[in-house]
């Protein structure tokens, strides 16, 4: 991005302004930016502690395949998803609150003694896959919001900060050279009066 700016006074107040308000912007961004990938790196935990949750949960699942085949399916099934939103590092996730489920009831008496738990096995595996959905999603909102806050930093910290530095220079040496100028001017101009002064005296003097 190129700075736009003029050499004179109000140009240069403008940029030392916009350079102080980035330079105490930096800090803060460099610690938004901190805290985002620290939690990224814990969602990202929690999305492998998940996966495990899974595969543990899928296993006792195959260890009762035979039995499955009895089980009617259409007995449970998610009712609602409630959910709300909070705010880590300054983003804004979803955040799961309870999955609700609808039973049919059934006989007990008549039905296999297994059928208790497996509502229960059922109702952990969907309970997991669900909470690895939000914190997928979490992932991704937290993983967008660190790529945008380190692309800001890095514009701050390599490009803008360096570049307003660098037009406030060029500007400050552009005055200095230009009232060094017109402190040489005004001394040749001095200068030229002073010997017009000294001639016209030493002519009064002559005559």
């Amino acid at each position: 991005m190129a700075i736009q700016y003029q050499f004179n006074k109000t140009s240069l107040q403008t940029l030392e302004k916009d350079l102080k308000m980035r330079q105490r912007t930096l800090p803060t961004l460099q610690s938004k930016e901190t805290a985002l990938r620290l939690e990224v790196k814990r969602a990202k935990d929690e999305i492998k502690a998940l996966d495990e949750e899974v595969n543990s949960r899928i296993k006792d699942y195959d260890q009762m395949i035979a039995l499955w085949g009895e089980f009617d399916t259409s007995l449970i099934h998610v009712d609602d998803v409630r959910m709300s939103v909070k705010k880590i590092a300054g983003v804004r996730v979803p955040m799961l609150d309870e999955v609700v489920y609808f039973t049919k009831p059934f006989n007990i008496f008549s039905s296999p003694k297994w059928f208790a738990d497996g509502f229960e096995q059922l109702k952990a595996i969907a309970d997991v896959g669900i909470r690895q959905e939000f914190v997928r999603r979490k992932v991704d909102l937290l993983e967008y919001a660190r790529k945008k806050t380190t692309q800001k930093v890095n514009l701050f910290e390599k490009v803008q900060i360096p570049g307003y530095q660098d037009a406030i220079r060029k500007i400050k040496r552009f005055m200095e050279d230009e009232e060094n100028l017109s402190k040489s001017s005004q001394k040749i101009v001095k200068g030229k009066r002073e010997r017009m002064a000294a001639e016209e005296a030493r002519k009064e003097v002559m005559a």
